[in-house]
């Protein structure tokens, strides 16, 4: 028993030790995720204008767009280029074979997606990109160092820098990336210091700050109801469930009071 619980700690610290590798994240605006339809209406608009020309989500259907409040007149006129049928899945015609000629590796199905990775996580990827001239694409990441997809939407963000400061401790370091209120990567450097990683404004784009922010906010919310449209459905039947179980509960309980007051 003590060796299984030891196990379990050492496992729990080992887990805590990588997440404060990592970057630390944005939290994507809770009043984005299915809380208006407009929102997820725009995000698909997004998704289907700037990501299904190489990411596919075979998984999803046009026709499930209906359940957005969009008609099938709206669908096919302004959300379908790939096909006809809006009973088809969103596929890309990009095959796997020439995707990996051309990009080095098929971009990843993005059904499921954000179930995988988190809308945290996708949240601040989109907002993660850097100009790096070293990398083959010329940009970078700092929640994905060194992925091969360059930044597709640089157009509406613009372009930013890498920002690095250099502290004297883990703890200075650390400090430093908490008060910065973005997105920040602290990581050890020579003589025993750490290095606090960022991103800084450097060209604009077509959007400001906050309208990106915003566009990115849309596209993550739908990302996330595609992966699993009926989870704000299966939510809400869970706490009605939940309620019920907590009524019943007090009935039950009052039941064997009663049967058991005379046993004792």
């Amino acid at each position: 028993m003590k060796r299984l619980l030891v196990a379990l700690l050492l496992a729990a610290s080992g887990t805590a030790l990588a997440a404060e590798s990592g970057p630390r994240l944005l939290g994507a605006p809770s009043e984005s995720w299915f809380a208006r339809e407009a929102s997820l209406q725009r995000g698909a608009r997004n998704f289907v204008n700037y990501c299904l020309n190489c990411h596919s989500a075979q998984y999803m259907r046009y026709s499930g767009l209906a359940d957005l409040g969009l008609t099938d007149a709206l669908i096919k006129d302004n959300l379908m280029f790939a096909t006809d049928k809006i009973g088809d899945t969103m596929t890309v015609a990009m095959t796997p074979a020439d995707a990996k000629a051309w990009l080095g590796a098929a971009p990843p199905d993005l059904s499921v997606e954000a179930r995988v990775r988190g809308k945290d996580w996708l949240y601040s990827y989109l907002l993660a990109f850097y100009r790096d001239e070293k990398t083959a694409s010329g940009w970078n990441n700092l929640v994905f160092p060194n992925v091969g997809m360059p930044h597709v939407l640089w157009n509406l963000s613009g372009s930013q820098k890498l920002v690095e400061t250099e502290y004297e401790n883990r703890d200075k370091a650390e400090a430093a990336a908490i008060a910065a209120k973005g997105l920040a990567l602290v990581e050890p450097a020579a003589g025993g210091k750490f290095v606090v990683k960022s991103v800084a404004p450097d060209v604009p784009g077509s959007l400001s700050g906050p309208e990106y922010e915003a566009f990115v906010a849309d596209l993550v919310n739908y990302l996330d109801y595609m992966a699993e449209p009926v989870k704000h459905e299966r939510i809400n039947i869970g706490i009605v469930v939940l309620i019920f179980l907590g009524v019943l509960f007090v009935f039950v309980y009052s039941l064997k009071r009663d049967y058991w007051k005379e046993v004792h």
